[in-house]
């Protein structure tokens, strides 16, 4: 057996010297990590109703681009406040102007699962009148007695006074889109829909599990009992309490939507949405900057609206921006009649045994600091 070398002994000294040079070391990893690699983005895909140029629609959609901690997966689009097609071109050439042409955009479903233009008309008669009927012509009636604007074909393009688009959207339905990007990123990726929900629906009824794969959803819809506080005072559209245009669309897609496995449900209604004007004065600070995405706005932004989707969007950024929610069990109404699409609301444990989902339900905001977050995004220089 040959004879065993002795050990090498390290002296108790340098064996303590040596350990704390590693933990210097480690800790200088650390701070580098922290120092050179950026924190993990939230990660979002965009459903909405791009009627353009400028406008709520358009803005909302800016404030979740402009946002240092949100990646845009991608943007579906959906007919709702103007046509699919039409919108598409629109959200394109909003990308191009304000540098966020990299996002990709997808069309999404022309028409609602099952209510109609013409059947909607019919009703009239009996039903009363609709405020607002987005890409079926617009203002329906309005407290001035001006008349609505003249619709056209769902395939029609009307000139684009801010230019065509010179990138064209991908060449995949917007249903299998957001299926094929939730999976890719399961239990991480949010839904904001702003628009009527039917690309949401379809997505759902394609694939029974994209619902709880995805880290929930926010929603631009419903109506609860909303008290006008906006520049539009007196308007229709609040005149039935439960009425929102978003549900009353595609009151079926609506439902189909309410009624899935979301890990968490949230409802930017029209209570609070009421509350959030587009005042000039923000114009005006807005238009002071020269980044892309002021300038689009101070160009294609000018009309005094209340910013439904705009709200929507920053508070999933900043959820400090919403001071009040309320839980409630929401559905929409599918009888066929003056309610039909009206929004259904029970608190616990008043709701019915149907599969009703709770969702929450903002009802107050911070309005200063949502206004001042908005004003921020838009004229914030650093890249994205």
């Amino acid at each position: 057996m040959a004879a065993r070398t002795p050990g090498r002994v390290i002296e108790p000294n340098r064996c303590a010297k040596i350990q704390y040079m590693k933990r210097q070391f480690l800790t200088l990893v650390a701070l580098a990590c922290v120092t050179m690699c950026p924190a993990q983005k939230r990660l979002v895909l965009i459903d909405q109703d791009g009627a353009g140029p400028g406008g709520s629609d358009q803005m909302a959609m800016l404030a979740l681009l402009q946002a240092p901690s949100v990646q845009v997966l991608g943007i579906t689009m959906v007919t709702g406040d103007a046509w699919r097609d039409e919108e598409t071109l629109h959200t394109l050439r909003m990308l191009e102007l304000t540098g966020h042409a990299d996002v990709p955009v997808v069309r999404g479903a022309v028409f609602p699962l099952v209510r109609n233009e013409e059947q909607t008309r019919l009703e009239e008669a009996l039903d009363g009148k609709v405020a607002w009927l987005g890409a079926w012509g617009g203002v329906q009636v309005t407290t001035t007695g001006a008349p609505r604007p003249v619709p056209h074909g769902p395939y029609e393009i009307p000139p684009m006074p801010e230019g065509a688009p010179a990138t064209k959207p991908l060449d995949e339905d917007a249903a299998h889109f957001l299926i094929r990007q939730v999976r890719a990123h399961p239990h991480d990726v949010t839904i904001y829909a702003a628009g009527p929900l039917t690309n949401i629906a379809l997505a759902v009824s394609i694939d029974p599990e994209f619902a709880a794969l995805t880290k929930g959803i926010v929603v631009m819809g419903g109506s609860l009992n909303p008290q006008n506080n906006g520049p539009q005072k007196d308007d229709p559209e609040t005149a039935d309490p439960r009425h929102e245009f978003n549900f009353w669309f595609d009151p079926e897609a609506a439902h189909i939507v309410l009624h899935a496995g979301w890990p968490r449900i949230d409802v930017t209604p029209m209570d609070v949405s009421e509350k959030a004007p587009f005042t000039q004065e923000m114009l005006d600070a807005i238009g002071k900057s020269q980044t892309p995405a002021a300038r689009y706005i101070a160009a294609w932004s000018q009309r005094r609206t209340l910013m439904w989707d705009e709200l929507e969007a920053c508070a999933w950024i900043d959820p400090s921006i919403i001071t009040k929610e309320k839980g409630v069990y929401m559905d929409v109404d599918l009888s066929r009649g003056p309610s039909y699409g009206d929004t259904l609301a029970w608190p616990e444990p008043m709701q019915p045994t149907t599969g009703v989902r709770l969702v929450h339900a903002q009802m107050d905001l911070a309005l200063p600091r949502f206004q001042k977050e908005f004003v921020d995004l838009m004229t914030r220089t650093e890249a994205r």
